[in-house]
């Protein structure tokens, strides 16, 4: 009975693991699918919102940290339009002891380039936060990787 249940919860941890699985890969005719802008086709703008708390950046004075707040800022929406343009990594692990989920912990990673993307604004958000906004056209993105891949 005790196999049973151990085996049972294993095939669903398997199966839970694998659903979903997707092969990463792209090529220049899925690429040129996805991004295309032939007629008929309406372009899409991609656009993301970085966010970066002024006081806990590095800096001696108060100037310093707004513009370590604002560059931290920028690069958070970069990485969120990498997500967006190419997708995100997500790896999980989970364990579970006589049917009790002991422990569940994932991690994500993003990798990708993003060229041609422009700052809509770069504000400040109350007195501790800074906001950017970032937007890329995707003939932009669609330009950047032919230009990378030749």
């Amino acid at each position: 009975m005790r196999l049973n249940i151990g085996l049972k919860a294993s095939l669903l941890l398997c199966v839970l693991g694998l659903s979903g699985c997707e092969t990463v890969s792209k090529t220049t005719s899925n690429f040129a699918k996805k991004f295309s802008s032939g007629p008929g086709v309406d372009s899409q703008t991609y656009r993301a919102t970085g966010y970066a708390p002024v006081s806990k950046q590095p800096g001696r004075t108060q100037g310093e940290k707004v513009i370590n707040a604002i560059r931290a800022s920028k690069l958070r929406a970069y990485q969120e339009l990498a997500a967006m343009v190419h997708g995100q990594y997500v790896t999980s692990n989970s364990t579970v002891q006589q049917m009790v989920l002991v422990n569940d912990n994932f991690k994500t990673a993003v990798a990708g380039i993003v060229r041609g993307a422009r700052v809509v604004k770069s504000y400040p958000i109350q007195d501790d936060v800074y906001a950017t906004i970032l937007e890329v056209n995707s003939n932009q993105l669609q330009q950047a990787w032919i230009v990378n891949n030749n």
